[in-house]
């Protein structure tokens, strides 16, 4: 009898060792996205753009016009931390732009989660020395985005490059990690 009680004993500490687990690994991955931006500031990586009004923006791009002279390529990707849940893409996967003129790109999503939720975008912006000329006026990434059911929707960004940007610069990588905050929203 004694080896009874202590197997069950075990296996009682083993389960709960397993939800602990379980529940350390969820705390983690809702805590990713602050990490995140605390990480991106700390060492000056990720996404470190000024992000601008729409007025700020006109008056920038109105004071200096556009550089016609120079091309730079912005180049869209994006990335999901999971797999199946969402379908998130660039409309248009590049784009040949003017320095200082303002322009607008559509990316779209689709919840295939089978309930609603919210989602945000997190920017990435490459090279690291670009990021402080790259300014985005209108962004879904600034707030969470609610989605119904197998909803899809086009998400709009509007951005220009600053004529300032360095001339070496001529290629520009915008990344975005589409991340479902729906557990976590419902958490607060």
């Amino acid at each position: 009898m004694n080896t009874g009680r202590e197997l069950r004993h075990a296996n009682r500490s083993l389960v709960a060792k397993l939800l602990l687990c379980v529940a350390g690994s969820a705390v983690f991955g809702f805590a990713l996205v602050p990490l995140y931006r605390v990480l991106c500031k700390i060492s000056g990586a990720g996404d470190q753009q000024t992000l601008r009004s729409p007025a700020q923006a006109r008056d920038i791009v109105q004071a200096g016009g556009a550089d016609a002279t120079r091309t730079v390529t912005v180049e869209f990707m994006t990335s999901l931390p999971t797999v199946g849940n969402w379908q998130f893409r660039p409309a248009q996967t590049e784009l040949r732009v003017h320095p200082g003129q303002l322009y607008q790109a559509n990316f779209i999503a689709r919840n295939l989660t089978g309930h609603a939720t919210v989602a945000q975008a997190i920017p990435s912006v490459a090279p690291r020395e670009a990021a402080a000329w790259f300014h985005k006026t209108e962004c879904f990434c600034f707030s969470p985005q609610a989605f119904k059911q197998d909803e899809e929707r086009v998400l709009p960004l509007r951005f220009f490059v600053d004529r300032a940007v360095p001339g070496n610069v001529d290629r520009v990588t915008l990344s975005y990690t589409f991340y479902d905050l729906s557990t976590a929203v419902a958490a607060r």
